[in-house]
């Protein structure tokens, strides 16, 4: 049984909703998915974390989902958590970094899946261009880069 304070706090309470996105390096390349689901357009993969999953086994769950691929060498970049990201409604997606080899294929929400070099990144979805800007700087200069 909860008790009634929780309670009220999960009625009253306002909260950013848990998301993952994870930038998924094959070679020099990175795997961007045309969502299938509004808002269209073309994404880093990612969703929503389940209740009861770890950050980390979201982003690997959803990578697989979208791309069907396995990722490896899973690290935490950044969290993105400006009110205005989604404009369905307040996310903060904790971003994530990984590599993984071979084709992808579109599976689940992903209508399409491809590979992408950085000066042919399509238009994106989100703040998935910003979150690209952020991550090419970080590459040039692993050891000083710090995200705003």
């Amino acid at each position: 049984m909860q008790c009634p304070h929780c309670k009220n706090i999960l009625e009253e309470q306002r909260n950013p909703i848990p998301t993952v996105d994870i930038i998924i390096e094959i070679e020099e390349r990175i795997v961007l998915i045309k969502r299938r689901n509004p808002p269209y357009g073309w994404a880093l993969p990612g969703g929503f974390v389940d209740y009861g999953e770890s950050f980390e086994n979201a982003a690997r769950r959803e990578a697989e989902e979208e791309t069907g691929l396995q990722v490896v060498n899973l690290r935490q970049f950044h969290t993105y958590s400006d009110p205005g990201r989604d404009a369905r409604f307040h996310t903060a997606s904790t971003v994530f970094i990984g590599q993984a080899s071979g084709v992808p294929r579109a599976a689940d929400d992903a209508a399409e899946a491809e590979l992408f070099q950085q000066d042919d990144l399509p238009e994106l979805a989100f703040d998935h261009a910003k979150i690209l800007q952020d991550y090419y700087t970080f590459k040039k200069s692993e050891s000083t880069w710090r995200p705003a």
